[in-house]
């Protein structure tokens, strides 16, 4: 819908005419939040692509409206990770007829926590052009304004919904030497924050950033301790990524905590020994205890 005195908000009407999209699988990037965060190239291959395929069809329908952009005689083809089976081979069979194909996740890129990876593989395995139209990422998007170090990143995904799978998913994750981002659940945040203070260390610096591009958007930094603090009873809402800081602690050689932990257990219980040679080198504690089970020394100071 074009933009109007009454409601200025709205983004101008797309009125470039229809072009021609050149043969091949075009991925595009769609907002996170505000419909004007769409790049031009991905509203001319929306306008312009022989066949349209989305997460949720009802999404890029609305999202089209909004622009301006007309339908005309196509269809949105439904493809997600439930209906692949069948949504698989009539995209391809598109592709192989050599049409161009548009597909877009409900919200900002495809693959990244969201379907497509099927559809790329397929795509590259038939020797089909496979291309991308950047734009919004939640986890750029937070990465920005986070004010943790960007020089490197890692992004893993959804932590489990299971305690103790989420523990030892991030237990695997405080040996990784970058700024560690997630997305989670506003029904599991707290938990989730929680769980980091025990792997992390409550020391370490975070952020947990809210309804990014929305109207109540909201970026929390602190400590883990402070985050904790900050969102333990609150009734949290909306789409959430949660950025931890890489531990400012140089990563010590496995012989050098071996030593240590040899020397802790001639007077320590095991779990004792474990727990202080963690703290020290700023390791998960279960990692240590294992490393203690694995020396055979069970025997260690009362233990």
């Amino acid at each position: 819908m074009p933009a109007t005195a009454d409601d200025p908000s709205r983004p101008a009407a797309y009125v470039t005419s229809p072009r021609e999209i050149p043969p091949g699988l075009h991925f595009i990037a769609t907002p996170i939040g505000a419909a004007r965060d769409i790049t031009l190239r991905a509203l001319d291959l929306l306008a312009g692509a022989d066949v349209l395929a989305a997460e949720d069809t009802r999404s890029l329908r609305h999202l089209m409206e909004i622009h301006g952009i007309a339908l005309r005689d196509r269809s949105i083809v439904s493809y997600h990770e439930h209906n692949e089976a069948h949504a698989l081979p009539r995209l391809m069979r598109a592709l192989q007829d050599g049409r161009s194909v548009v597909y877009a996740s409900e919200a900002g890129t495809p693959l990244i926590s969201d379907p497509g990876f099927g559809l790329a593989r397929a795509a590259i395995a038939e020797g089909v052009p496979v291309l991308a139209a950047p734009g919004a990422s939640a986890v750029l998007c937070a990465l920005t304004v986070s004010g943790l170090p960007t020089d490197r990143f890692f992004f893993a995904g959804f932590a489990p919904s299971s305690s103790g799978a989420r523990r030892r998913f991030l237990e695997d994750l405080s040996r990784v030497e970058a700024t560690l981002i997630l997305y989670e659940s506003p029904k599991r945040i707290q938990e989730t924050l929680g769980d980091c203070v025990q792997c992390f260390g409550g020391d370490r610096q975070a952020a947990v950033c809210r309804e990014l591009t929305k109207r109540f958007e909201e970026v929390s930094r602190g400590s883990l301790d402070d985050l904790v603090a900050a969102y333990t009873g609150r009734d949290v809402k909306g789409e959430i990524v949660l950025l931890i800081d890489r531990s400012g602690v140089v990563a010590a050689e496995p012989e050098t905590i071996e030593a240590a932990l040899d020397k802790a257990l001639d007077t320590l219980s095991m779990k004792d020994a474990a727990s202080a040679v963690a703290e020290a080198f700023a390791l998960p504690r279960r990692q240590v205890y294992q490393m203690a089970l694995a020396r055979g020394r069970a025997d260690g100071g009362g233990e």
